[in-house]
């Protein structure tokens, strides 16, 4: 099938570009030549036209259960030279420890402490970034099916590594330019049955400041609820839907393709996770469209009202800077992400890798809610 390379979507690698970090010395090479001596230009976006079938439903079992049976869960982290929290309810920075020599057993204590901390931010891995899309897959592999995103770009011959890619005239990412701010809060693809679980991203080329991520915790935002609210919460569902994703494509941006039809699906409001069994409200603005059973007006009130928390609670979210040959790995089922696009006068680079596995269906904290189908 034919596949359009970014270098044929756009006219040019921008004239600042920042090679994981650093700084292209020489800013009035040519394009091609610059692109040239990119060392991750086997890692730029194409985007094929290659079409999938609709994703199946498989058994997830999550490696972070394995680890509660270790004597130690968070012996992953005994050489490590620093272990930093980041705030009180979310996040987790770590030095000193090699992402590229965890064994299975600390694989699993990782996904253990992701769950328990929601994210965890590892400093200093150019073994792991520069060790290429294969040990990427095995890596995925180990925390669940790896999804293949049906409208973002990819490296070539690896649908199964998402690209987030921003330079000084092109954009492939998902961006709401008609509104007064770009912040997008959502979970990663909400909208398959089987969501993302345990997610790893990093930065081949970053911009020399701005493009920070901001994250929240969906466990401790619920927590800031009444009892009586949380309670009632816990009994709605909400439709997810990948339409709008699907047709930002066909409008042709961000590549202009979709390799598989959208979906829409029906997830708890509140769900519970599989291991640490913390529940965790689970609606984003991106992708959560309607409460299922409600008259319109009360799914907006309340889709509102979370919205807006979920944007304005500072004390719940933390925000990653990032620095050369950071690794961010979070679980979706409990927080929300947003990137932040307030780099783009510099006309410098922002080009990550997404590495993507699924998890289990949503499982609702109300075990008497029903979710086989769009009514109550």
């Amino acid at each position: 099938m034919a596949t359009t390379t970014v270098t044929e979507l756009a006219s040019s690698i921008p004239a600042k570009l920042t090679l994981n970090g650093s700084a292209n010395a020489n800013e009035q090479q040519k394009p091609e030549q610059q692109q040239s001596q990119y060392r991750y230009t086997h890692l730029l976006p194409t985007f094929s036209q290659d079409h999938y079938p609709p994703l199946t439903p498989f058994e997830h079992t999550d490696p972070g259960q394995r680890a509660l049976s270790h004597a130690n869960p968070r012996a992953f982290l005994d050489n490590a030279t620093r272990v930093i929290e980041i705030t009180p309810n979310l996040g987790t920075e770590v030095h000193g420890v090699s992402l590229a020599q965890l064994d299975a057993d600390a694989r699993d204590e990782l996904a253990l402490e992701v769950a328990r901390r929601g994210l965890i931010v590892f400093r200093n891995q150019h073994e792991f970034i520069d060790a290429g899309p294969e040990a990427y897959l095995e890596w995925g592999r180990h925390f669940g099916r790896l999804h293949i995103h049906p409208t973002s770009g990819h490296p070539q011959g690896y649908p199964e590594l998402h690209l987030v890619y921003k330079d000084g005239s092109s954009t492939f990412n998902y961006e709401l330019h008609d509104s007064l701010s770009p912040t997008v809060w959502h979970s990663d693809v909400s909208y398959e049955l089987q969501p993302p679980g345990l997610t790893t991203f990093f930065l081949l080329s970053q911009p020399t400041t701005g493009g920070d991520t901001l994250f929240t915790s969906q466990v401790s935002l619920l927590r800031t609820f009444s009892p009586q609210f949380r309670e009632f919460l816990k009994t709605l569902k909400a439709v997810h839907s990948g339409v709008e994703q699907a047709n930002f494509s066909r409008s042709g941006k961000r590549g202009g393709v979709v390799r598989r039809e959208p979906v829409e699906n029906v997830h708890p409001v509140i769900r519970r996770h599989p291991v640490t069994g913390e529940e965790a409200l689970y609606v984003n603005r991106q992708f959560t469209r309607r409460i299922v059973g409600l008259k319109k007006e009360e799914s907006d009130a309340i889709l509102k009202l979370l919205f807006d928390h979920i944007d304005r609670s500072g004390a719940n979210q933390a925000r990653l800077k990032w620095e050369p040959g950071t690794v961010a790995i979070w679980d979706n089922r409990v927080t929300a992400h947003s990137a932040i696009l307030d780099y783009g006068e510099s006309n410098e680079t922002r080009h990550g890798a997404r590495i993507t596995p699924q998890a289990e269906r949503p499982i609702p904290a109300y075990e008497g809610l029903d979710l086989t189908s769009d009514t109550v």
